[in-house]
Formats: C-alpha cells, sequence, structure tokens
C-alpha cells in the first residue's frame, strides 16, 4: 500500500492508496512543534480507528510547503513505517515541463495539483486550489505547467476580519442564503463566499483572456465544494486532487 502525505500551511492531509484506489484519507493540524512521537502516535491512531496496521504500508510519498515539517515526517516514517519516503521536490520526475523562472519557488502542491489535473482530462488547465492561500495555476494543452498567482486564502482572511474588527464576531464558514443580508453573521458569510466567487472569475477570466483560449478549470481545498457552485468559472470540484497527484508521482518516480 502507498501512504500519501500533503503538508500544507494549516493541514496535513493524508490518503492511503491500494492500487488506484483510495481507501481512506485523514486531515490533521500541521504543528511544526510537536514531537516526531506525537506526530507518530497520532498517525498511528488514525489507522487504529481504521483497522489498517502500520507494517501494510510499503511506499510514502510527502508533499511539503512547511520544511520544518519534514523533519518531523520522515523520522515519523522511518521509525513508524521503516520505510524512507519519497519527497516531492527539486530532481523528482513529475512527468510535466516546467515554465517558472525558478522552478524551485514552485510550491510541491501546486505542481502535484497540475500533474494530477493533467493527468486526469489531458486539456488546457486553470487549477483553483482553496488552502492557507488561494492559488491558481495555468497548464498549457501540451502538458506544461506556465504558472499562476497567489491570493489570500479565505480562511486566514475571515480570522483577519474578526481579529482586526472589534464589533465582528467570529464566524462559521457557511453559504448565506442572501446577498443582501439581515444580520451581521449571514453579511460576513456573504461578503465571504460571493466575494471570493468574484475573486475567483476575475482571475480565472483574466488569465483565459490573456492566453486567449478557454483552458478547463479545476477546483480543490477544504471550501471548494461551497466556493465553486457560487463561481461561473469553475467547471468541476476535486477533493482528492492533491492525493491523486502524489499518486502518480510516486508511480512516476518506482
Amino acid at each position: 500500500m502507498l501512504l500519501v502525505v500533503d503538508v500544507g500551511n494549516t493541514n496535513t492531509v493524508i490518503g492511503l492508496y491500494e492500487g488506484e484506489a483510495l481507501l481512506y484519507d485523514w486531515r490533521i493540524r500541521t504543528v511544526i512543534n510537536h514531537t516526531v512521537d506525537e506526530y507518530g502516535i497520532k498517525i498511528f491512531n488514525l489507522y487504529k480507528t481504521s483497522e489498517i496496521k502500520s507494517k501494510t504500508v510499503e511506499n510514502i510519498i510527502i508533499s511539503c510547503v512547511v520544511p520544518p515539517m519534514l523533519d518531523i515526517l520522515v523520522p515519523v516514517c522511518e521509525k513508524y513505517f521503516k520505510v524512507k519516503p519519497l519527497i516531492v521536490g527539486p530532481g523528482i520526475k513529475t512527468g510535466m515541463p516546467i515554465f517558472y523562472d525558478n522552478p524551485r519557488e514552485v510550491g510541491a502542491d501546486r505542481i502535484v495539483n497540475a500533474v494530477a489535473a493533467y493527468e486526469k482530462y489531458r486539456s488546457e488547465l486553470i487549477i483553483v486550489d482553496f488552502g492557507t492561500a488561494t492559488t491558481f495555476d495555468y497548464v498549457s494543452r501540451r502538458g506544461e505547467y506556465m504558472g499562476g498567482c497567489i491570493a489570500p486564502g479565505i480562511v486566514i482572511s475571515n480570522e483577519a476580519l474578526f481579529e482586526r474588527a472589534s464589533k465582528l464576531p467570529r464566524v462559521e464558514f457557511g453559504k448565506p442564503s442572501s446577498i443582501i443580508a439581515k444580520d451581521t453573521v449571514s453579511s460576513m458569510q456573504a461578503g465571504i463566499v460571493f466575494g471570493w466567487a468574484g475573486l475567483v472569475d476575475g482571475i480565472v477570466n483574466r488569465m483565459k483572456a490573456e492566453v486567449n483560449s478557454n483552458p478547463y478549470v479545476v477546483a480543490t481545498g477544504g471550501v471548494s465544494t461551497i466556493i465553486a457552485p457560487e463561481t461561473e468559472s469553475i467547471d468541476a470540484v476535486d477533493e482528492i486532487l492533491t492525493l491523486e497527484g502524489l499518486r502518480i508521482i510516486y508511480l512516476r518516480n518506482r
């Protein structure tokens, strides 16, 4: 079995594959001051509740945008699974040319998403990832990573609004019933959801105009299922896109 690990700034997503089938996936907080054993026990408990033994994991691949986390997770893999993990980074085979001024600057998650989306759709693409940051990446018809842009993430923007505006409460992220809301919580939800839908449509439309074509738009990330229906530009939502990309890249380096 293959364990895939996507380490983001806020959350770490873990998936277990048997062949092409994703058997289980979990989401835990990314905490850089946890010890190797704390993370090891946390991951072991996830397996225990799913009746999976750690010895069934034969291979591991990690995508990480928080470098200090590798100092924790690599020893976790070696101590608890007896496996040396494959790390997505410079020198790894992705099967995708990267046309970025400095390819080392591109977040591993952005490349992984691009690889998965192109493998699935085999077309010109824009990938929108709603994570700690909201990223937009363009893949050419020939399967080349051409670049993109980065905007603040929805969750951190919501937190900033709560922290800086003393009279505004912390609200649960959810879809409001109307853009003309009648209470403070709904007003904030309307601004967040519809505001981000507008941001997505605006950036996607500018990217389409720049490349003078109509790429297929795929969304992923924790809140993609809430934002996507409110946009005019997103064609599909794939919540496990990053995990699939990790599986594909592992196979290309096996």
